[in-house]
């Protein structure tokens, strides 16, 4: 089980991150007791997700988009795991500590990856999410 979800940073949360988790999400929504935080790599990239409606998606899955900062990647102002929360991310790094509590677990996957996780709640395979045909 996961109670965080997270794609993008800074170095991450390209468009084609963004369009990716899009597709996931699209008529889903978030998993009870999960957080999905997304952060787009710039505002280049957020007025682009914008105009090509997946930030609407993503909200209306119950994502919460933040300004383009590092955020939950360093541990920042959002997305901090307590004490034993185990989190799944499409950011670029992963060390003892840095998304908040030592004792929190974080483990990598891709964007759809991610987006597929926060709607199931645990860690899942993203294959099942697209239409047929999709990829």
């Amino acid at each position: 089980p996961i109670q965080q979800a997270f794609i993008g940073s800074c170095a991450n949360g390209s468009l084609e991150d963004l369009a990716a988790a899009a597709r996931v999400l699209s008529g889903r929504h978030v998993a009870t007791g999960v957080r999905l935080l997304i952060t787009p790599g710039s505002q280049e990239v957020y007025r682009r997700a914008l105009k090509a409606g997946y930030i609407g998606t993503l909200v209306e899955a119950g994502a919460v988009v933040t300004n383009a900062t590092c955020g939950a990647c360093g541990g920042g102002h959002l997305g901090v795991l307590a004490p034993g929360e185990t989190c799944i991310t499409a950011s670029t790094r992963n060390f003892k500590g840095r998304m908040g509590d030592p004792s929190a677990r974080i483990f990598m996957g891709s964007p759809a990856t991610v987006a597929a996780s926060a709607i199931a709640g645990v860690i899942s395979d993203p294959s099942g999410f697209f239409s047929k045909g999709a990829a």
